[in-house]
């Protein structure tokens, strides 16, 4: 398919799965116990984009959504799709200051939000000066006008849907800046009917299924699939404090057969369930994602669920999902013992319909694929895919496009930024971010390789590879940080010790000299388990100069 080709706006899916499925819930607010089926939220989303076309808003307007993960969420969502709005998210835990920055260079003509939201637009005017509208969606005692939720229409019409070219915007989705400052990325219309088609087909996710995601976006797919999801209790900008109680409650409650979370997450719900020895009975799948998921949570994660469960660690990123995946199965039996003596961590083969390619190495753009760049087998290079699910450009932003795609005549690859290798059965291998890799004089070291190696210490929870230069030099000394696991007593300088001997004892990490101890590292708002490995380079800068 040509991306100029007319395709299916994303909001059929609903309207299909209203039909299909007249009187069966759609939506469950855990927090709230509210139900929605899926005929109500169509006929709710085809009531909001009728009051939002009568108050002025028409296809190719841009709409800021700030609204939290309910029902209204997925309402709101479907409504812009079926205007052909497009709308953009953006996380509410990248920080203050990042938000601004995104709202102002993404422009939007319209905000739709939480009376929070509209009191963040007050005290910070100047980044929505593009805003030529606003709407409430919560009560606000009169203060930001009428709750929209209660401006539609009693006579709903079944709405009629814009109708999208593949090139047209459905979406700006913006990455968290865990990786780099945030940036908006533009999502075609295109690009989600190949995410969904990918996502139904290969994970085998329908609409029998019942989903309670950690991360709220993947509500709108399961929406999208015709599958029921659980809105779970809990802060989406903080799954690491998820309280495991209400999460493994609300799957025994509603059944749910699967799942989508951060390692984060993860780990703390499966240590729960093995402390009350519980097994998730109704659980199919789990899908974790956001960062390397380390052998323990594999091993307990699968011991939480029935044998005949599957888990999943799909590898992408914002610009590009899903790109590549493999079993936990798979890495259990096969793969880790070579991840944990420094091979990286294998992310499986790439997904129907996509190419992944490793090739040389460069900080700088390049703007024509040539083949002769591309490594063989085993050789840690660069990162490049392509794919109908890889979107094209981000928002406003004319250098970050030109550095993150490689025209190949037609066609073009994304540079996820990251760096591994493919092995003989066409495997991807992670070996860590090519921002964060440190250059010797003699030598590069790559994060996750000699990271696996320090982390087989029973007393390490996870640790860091971070490069520090002295007077801006252009070579780094690499130093490794450790983050032990929570214990009432820990003597540091036998830690430290027992450490080095282990990196010592590695070809990888032989020549690596300098050791800290973080007791928590920073990490990422989405999925809590990206280390920001910046800051952590900056801190072990300052303690290394104030010990010299």
């Amino acid at each position: 398919m040509k991306r100029k080709d007319v395709v299916v706006n994303i909001a059929e899916t609903l309207k299909e799965a209203a039909k299909e499925k007249i009187d069966q819930v759609g939506l469950i607010e855990a927090k709230t116990g509210r139900i929605v089926t899926f005929s109500k939220l169509d006929l709710l989303s085809d009531g909001y984009a009728a009051y939002l076309k009568n108050e002025g808003i028409y296809a190719g307007d841009t709409v800021i959504l700030m609204v939290a993960p309910s029902a209204e969420f997925i309402c709101l969502t479907f409504a812009l799709f079926k205007l052909g709005t497009p709308v953009i998210l953006i996380d509410p835990g990248m920080g203050y200051k990042n938000l601004l920055t995104c709202i102002e260079r993404v422009r939007p003509k319209i905000l739709i939000g939480m009376p929070k939201a509209l009191l963040f637009k007050k005290v910070f005017p100047q980044p929505f000066q593009t805003v030529s509208k606003t709407f409430c969606c919560g009560k606000s005692f009169g203060l930001f006008g009428r709750d929209i939720r209660k401006c539609i229409s009693p006579t709903i019409q079944p709405f009629p849907l814009f109708k999208p070219t593949g090139e047209d915007l459905a979406a700006i989705i913006f990455t968290t800046g865990s990786t780099g400052p945030p940036k908006g990325v533009r999502y075609e219309h295109s690009v989600f009917v190949a995410q969904l088609r990918l996502i139904r087909d290969y994970f085998g996710i329908g609409a029998d299924d019942i989903d309670q995601p950690a991360f709220p976006l993947f509500a709108l797919f399961s929406t999208a699939l015709g599958a029921c999801s659980i809105i779970p209790d809990m802060d989406p900008t903080r799954p690491s404090r998820v309280d495991p109680e209400k999460f493994v409650a609300s799957i025994q409650k509603h059944k749910v057969t699967y799942s989508f979370g951060s390692p984060a997450i993860w780990n703390v719900v499966s240590k729960y369930c093995i402390e009350k020895n519980l097994v998730l009975q109704s659980m199919r799948k789990v899908l974790m994602a956001g960062a390397p998921v380390p052998y323990d949570l594999l091993k307990r994660v699968k011991a939480i669920l029935p044998n005949d469960a599957s888990i999943f660690t799909p590898y992408g990123a914002t610009e590009s999902l899903p790109i590549a995946s493999i079993s936990g199965n798979e890495v259990l039996s096969e793969t880790w013992t070579e991840s944990k003596t420094g091979k990286g961590t294998c992310v499986g083969k790439a997904l129907p319909g996509l190419e992944i390619k490793i090739l040389e190495i460069s900080d700088d753009p390049v703007p024509d694929y040539k083949k002769e760049t591309e490594l063989a087998p085993y050789h840690i290079g660069e990162i490049v895919v392509k794919g109908d699910v890889v979107t094209r450009s981000y928002e406003n932003n004319r250098s970050e496009t030109l550095l993150a795609k490689i025209k190949d005549g037609e066609e073009f690859w994304h540079r996820m930024g990251d760096v591994g290798y493919l092995d003989d059965q066409c495997r991807l291998w992670f070996c860590g971010r090519k921002s964060h890799r440190v250059q010797m004089i003699n030598r590069t070291l790559y994060t996750i390789p000699c990271e696996s190696i320090i982390n087989e210490h029973p007393d390490v929870y996870r640790t860091a590879l971070v490069g520090c230069s002295w007077n801006n030099d252009e070579y780094q000394t690499p130093v490794i940080i450790v983050e032990p696991h929570k214990k009432k007593k820990l003597d540091r300088g036998k830690l430290i010790r027992e450490v080095k001997k282990i990196a010592a004892s590695s070809e990888l990490t032989s020549e690596v000299s300098s050791f800290l101890i973080h007791e928590s590292f920073p990490v990422d708002i989405r999925h809590n388990a990206k280390i920001f490995r910046e800051k952590l380079a900056l801190w072990a800068q300052k303690k290394l100069f104030s010990q010299v």
